[in-house]
């Protein structure tokens, strides 16, 4: 099973909008962005924490990313509040099969009877049947909780299904976008480049970036490392070859768009760097699988807070934890998982 910093179901999302509800609240969560893209707050966990894209090209249309199934009538109001029909949705793109990026692949594809879902060639199988997503979360949270967060998760017909490769470029409307393999947070992953708006959607290889944690010296960045595929080397060359791209911009999942990219990207290896040299001083100590769990969340701690202050951020420690406590404990699992794979 593959986590995300987002898989932590929170039973308390069950007041989900219905469509009427949602149509009447529309600029509440979809944000136009320029070059025909649009921000789509997809409601899972809290506001503005987990975004998808719809990017709209000569009245036809394409979803990156797609929530959960929760999030199915956000988009179809977004698609309403566009002007574009559901037939004239050519493509749905998740950029891994986490199930805040793809849990609601299969509901929105059966809403969309034009489209055809873009997947990463590791990633595929697990839309086409998601039993072992479903069972594995399950496992850990339990069946009620996995479906009470994440909704019904829905199968994709395989002849809807269209695996990406690397440096594969299809067309909206004649739009080009690139598609590159971008393994380091998960092998399932491939991000979007976007030639028009000079961005790449980079689901969660990019990191993440929360606005209510944005600095005097503007957004903060940080690598997420959830279990269990978390590879350092590959993250950081994904990374730079995204940035060897001289983007203008990210769409990033969690979350939305950020400008100054190469600073971001700095920050984002500094941070890297810091979190390998951090793994490798506790490996190098006798700890129990508990005693190294907590040494990783207390080191996690200090590099994301001394960074924030460096940034010029006032937060106090506790209140960032509120925001990024469940990235802490996800990322520290991810890294022991790492560590345990080294010979």
């Amino acid at each position: 099973m593959v986590w995300t910093m987002a898989e932590s179901p929170n039973p308390t999302l069950t007041n989900i909008q219905t469509p009427v509800d949602v149509m009447a609240s529309t600029l509440d969560f979809s944000t136009p962005l320029g070059h025909g893209i649009w921000a789509i707050d997809t409601g899972y966990q809290q506001p503005e924490f987990d975004a998808a894209y719809l990017m709209v090209e000569n009245g036809r249309a394409a979803f990156i990313d797609c929530g959960t199934t929760h999030s199915l009538p956000r988009f179809l109001a977004a698609l309403d509040a566009t002007g574009v029909p559901r037939d004239a949705v050519d493509w749905v793109i998740p950029t891994h099969v986490h199930l805040d990026h793809a849990g609601g692949a299969g509901a929105l594809m059966q809403a969309l009877p034009s489209a055809t879902l873009l997947v990463h060639p590791r990633g595929a199988r697990h839309l086409i049947d998601p039993s072992k997503l479903i069972a594995g979360a399950s496992a850990v949270y339990g069946a009620d909780v996995v479906r009470d967060t994440y909704g019904e998760i829905v199968p994709v017909p395989a002849e809807r299904v269209v695996e990406s490769h690397d440096e594969m470029t299809v067309h909206l409307a004649g739009r080009p976008l690139r598609l590159i393999d971008t393994p380091g947070h998960a092998r399932h992953h491939h991000c979007v480049w976007d030639e028009r708006s000079r961005g790449f959607f980079s689901g969660d290889t990019f990191g993440l970036s929360y606005r209510e944690l944005d600095t005097p010296q503007g957004p903060w960045i940080f690598p997420t490392t959830s279990p269990v595929q978390f590879d350092p080397p590959a993250l950081r060359a994904s990374v730079e070859r995204m940035l060897a791209q001289q983007p203008d911009c990210m769409y990033l999942t969690h979350y939305s768009r950020v400008d100054n990219v190469q600073k971001l990207g700095r920050d984002f290896l500094e941070q890297l760097d810091a979190m390998i040299g951090l793994m490798l001083g506790i490996a190098s100590q006798a700890h129990s699988p508990d005693e190294r769990h907590e040494a990783l969340k207390n080191g996690l701690t200090e590099i994301y807070v001394s960074r924030l202050r460096q940034m010029g951020s006032t937060l106090p420690t506790e209140r960032v934890l509120e925001q990024i406590g469940m990235d802490v404990e996800l990322n520290a699992q991810g890294m022991a998982i790492w560590m345990e794979a080294q010979p």
